[in-house]
């Protein structure tokens, strides 16, 4: 099937105007068969259609999502009909305006937006005659509501995200999680009847659930941070006029909750000393081995794939490559050489850890418990994720160029990028400088 071409400005009595025939998909909801729409610029003042070409292209979008409405039975949902009006009036460069809202305002905009009809000559659409004379009322959006409104709106942003389902889950529930608290404090009502009281009240609870719990204030702040975004973001695609009632309220004091790193010789001599990890599972084991090693993510050596290990090629690498989840950051994506034992473990596991894929919850929940029950974590603040920062402090201990230390964890490198970065050669050659002493029976 060819592709549908974009549209384009037909010059129509010195106007430019969007002409299309109705697609036979929708003649079932348009009585219309040829559609004829002002962008009201005059081809005098943009004869090459410039202006007019995007012009057009918002208006065949919000034309679009008025034929999907209606075709999806979903033009007596409020906030859908609201969602096409607003995307209409923005296509015609008015700012969406209930008709309360106007006929609250001056004589001279109710005048403006009428002669924009009488130009346009649409005052036997529907649509545009909502869309300028404010006929849907803002939608009214529950609080119990709140998260699938904004799930909507970041709804593209997510799906480039590519998140894998466990991603998906962690993503959606503390914010899931932060409504509840809220619902469980104050009930359902419509966002716009939240206020200042409802938000302190919130703030109270969460200092006496911190308390009760010995909880980190950073939990409590991410909460309180959740439903402020969540509100702000859901405020400006409605219009609603809600006041950021959570504003200030985060509690001070609130540390960032970084893991502090092992110290290297207890890593060498006690956590990979032959036997100490024998009754962890084999992959776990394994995993345990390349994150100490290599310094990687737990979740980027849990989830690597058989297709992203390369164990014959002249230096040995694995490739951490965001192709099917995503990964924390853009910088993330990077080829680290195998050396010591994440080689060792790499070769016992040529095609990755399947039990763990997808589930790094249940991969850290299994070490860190395996860890604390045989005395290996020396407070209570460390954890597996501990090895991560001990591989930066071993690098750092060998003082490499900042380019190769950001090349290894996989961070952003603050300069201009000029070239392909290091090498895997480069890379070997600063991890041997580091690596782990493999016991003699494993060689």
């Amino acid at each position: 099937m060819r592709p549908s071409r974009p549209p384009r400005p037909h010059n129509r009595n010195g106007i430019w105007y969007l002409i299309r025939k109705v697609p036979k998909k929708y003649l079932d909801v348009e009585k219309r068969t040829l559609i004829y729409l002002s962008t009201n610029i005059a081809v005098a003042h943009d004869p090459k259609g410039i202006r007019a070409k995007s012009a057009v292209e918002e208006l065949n979008s919000g034309l679009e999502a008025y034929w999907e409405l209606l075709q999806n039975g979903r033009e007596n949902d409020a906030t859908a009909r609201f969602e096409a009006v607003q995307k209409r009036a923005r296509s015609l460069q008015v700012p969406y305006q209930t008709n309360a809202e106007i006929a609250a305002g001056t004589i001279d905009e109710i005048m403006k937006r009428l002669d924009l009809l009488a130009t346009r000559k649409t005052m036997e659409d529907p649509q545009e005659v909502a869309a300028i004379m404010g006929g849907v009322e803002r939608p009214v959006i529950q609080l119990s509501g709140l998260l699938a409104e904004y799930e909507g709106i970041h709804k593209a942003a997510l799906q480039k995200a590519k998140k894998s389902d466990n991603q998906m889950r962690k993503w959606r529930n503390p914010r899931k999680r932060a409504i509840q608290y809220l619902l469980d404090l104050v009930g359902d009502k419509p966002l716009e009847q939240l206020n200042r009281t409802d938000a302190i009240r919130y703030q109270d609870w969460w200092q006496d659930h911190v308390l009760k719990h010995d909880l980190k204030l950073a939990t409590a702040n991410k909460s309180i941070g959740f439903l402020a975004k969540m509100l702000k973001d859901v405020n400006r695609k409605y219009q609603l006029g809600l006041t950021p009632v959570f504003v200030d309220l985060r509690f001070a004091g609130a540390r960032d909750g970084k893991r502090p790193a092992f110290d290297t010789a207890h890593v060498q001599n006690k956590m990979l000393a032959p036997g100490v990890l024998d009754d962890l599972n084999d992959e776990a084991r394994a995993i345990v081995w390349v994150v100490a090693e290599l310094g990687l993510r737990p979740s980027e050596v849990a989830n690597i794939s058989g297709k992203k290990i390369f164990l014959n090629e002249k230096i040995p690498f694995i490739r951490v490559l965001g192709d099917d989840r995503e990964l924390k950051t853009f910088d993330s994506e990077r080829d680290i050489p195998l050396v010591g034992f994440a080689l060792k473990a790499m070769r016992e596991f040529p095609n990755g850890f399947p039990t763990y894929r997808d589930h790094e919850d249940t991969l850290s929940n299994t070490v860190n418990k395996y860890l604390k029950s045989r005395k290996l974590l020396p407070t209570e603040e460390h954890s597996f994720y501990s090895l991560r920062h001990t591989f930066e402090d071993r690098l750092t201990a060998v003082d490499p160029p900042d380019k190769i230390i950001a090349s290894l964890m996989g961070h952003a490198f603050d300069r201009p990028k000029y070239g392909e970065g290091p090498t895997l050669e480069q890379k070997k050659r600063w991890l041997e400088k580091i690596a782990f002493q493999l016991p003699v029976q494993a060689n």
